[in-house]
């Protein structure tokens, strides 16, 4: 059974969470594996931090740039170290099969991120040593332009990138659950893999830039089909018995699914303890209905599936 990497995709700017399979049989496929594996390694490791640095620093600032007027400036977040990235992205570039277009978009989002890095170590220096209570500001207004520059370079390479992976990995999931059915029948092996297809659509649905409420409740009547169905095949006829942490996995993201979509339909805002929740960094996952509860909650889905439901 394959593993589904978990991309911890933030509220401001949430992207369907990257996925990687198991080598097919064949030495190309494991070759492809090994390429996705370097882009994905990189999403994992560094785009979740990015955003949140962008989400710290307009938490305060404003789009125009901040004034040294703030009541209160929290400065900016710093990512990870990048070289790891840039260098087995590098290495898979080279390597066979090549997707010159994947190629491409890897590269971009190398140079993106690689620039982002040391602009916000510069940023993090200026605003926790509060050098603008020295100079009025000037070097954090200057700063702006060039932030707010990088991080929609690097918004657009990692867009693009998570679109190139996830095209590949949608057919490769595609075929293998073709292959489940035609090899064993709608069994629990089927509908698991159904089930954690279905719930990448519906992340997807609700990622949407411009949600389509018709398109959520179709990915979510879907999906909460097929998680009866998994959960009527676990253990019927001497089938395979599933965990409970995945099941209960399945129910939850569908519940938050269900409430982040009725607020979406119903245009039910969140209050003033939840805006501040959403707005610091590890604490927007404990509001309900959510786009950060729904990751937390898919990303504990792929959890439980990596650990329980290996068949």
């Amino acid at each position: 059974m394959r593993n589904f990497f978990v991309v911890a995709a933030i509220a401001a700017f949430l992207e369907p969470a990257a996925a990687e399979q198991a080598p097919p049989a064949s030495s190309a496929g494991a070759q492809l594996t090994h390429k996705m594996n370097a882009y994905v390694g990189c999403i994992n490791r560094l785009s979740a931090r990015s955003y949140e640095s962008r989400d710290r620093y307009f938490s305060w600032a404003a789009k125009s740039g901040p004034t040294g007027k703030e009541r209160i400036i929290y400065g900016t977040y710093t990512i990870y170290d990048t070289s790891d990235c840039k260098t087995s992205v590098a290495a898979a570039n080279a390597a066979d099969p090549h997707d010159a277009e994947l190629e491409a978009a890897a590269n971009a989002y190398v140079a993106a991120v690689t620039t982002l890095e040391p602009l916000l170590k510069e940023a993090d220096d200026y605003y926790s040593q509060e050098n603008y209570k020295d100079d009025k500001m000037v070097k954090g207004k200057a700063l702006h332009p060039r932030l707010v520059a990088a991080w929609d370079a690097f918004a657009s390479a990692d867009k693009a990138l998570r679109a190139g992976v996830e095209a590949i990995n949608d057919k490769r999931a595609a075929e293998q659950l073709a292959a489940i059915e035609a090899s064993e029948g709608r069994k629990s092996h089927y509908y698991v893999e159904a089930l954690m297809i279905q719930a990448k659509r519906v992340l997807r649905a609700q990622q949407a830039d411009k949600p389509d409420i018709d398109a959520i409740t179709q990915a979510l009547n879907e999906y909460e089909t097929t998680v009866k169905a998994t959960e009527d095949a676990s253990g019927k006829d001497g089938d395979v018995k599933l965990g409970s942490m995945f099941i209960g996995s399945a129910k939850s993201f569908l519940t938050t699914a269900k409430q982040l979509m009725r607020r979406v339909r119903d245009k039910v805002p969140y209050s003033s303890g939840e805006k501040m929740m959403l707005g610091n960094a590890g604490s927007g996952w404990m509001v309900e209905g959510s786009p950060a509860r729904l990751m937390r909650d898919y990303n504990q889905l792929v959890d439980g599936y990596n650990r329980g439901a290996r068949i």
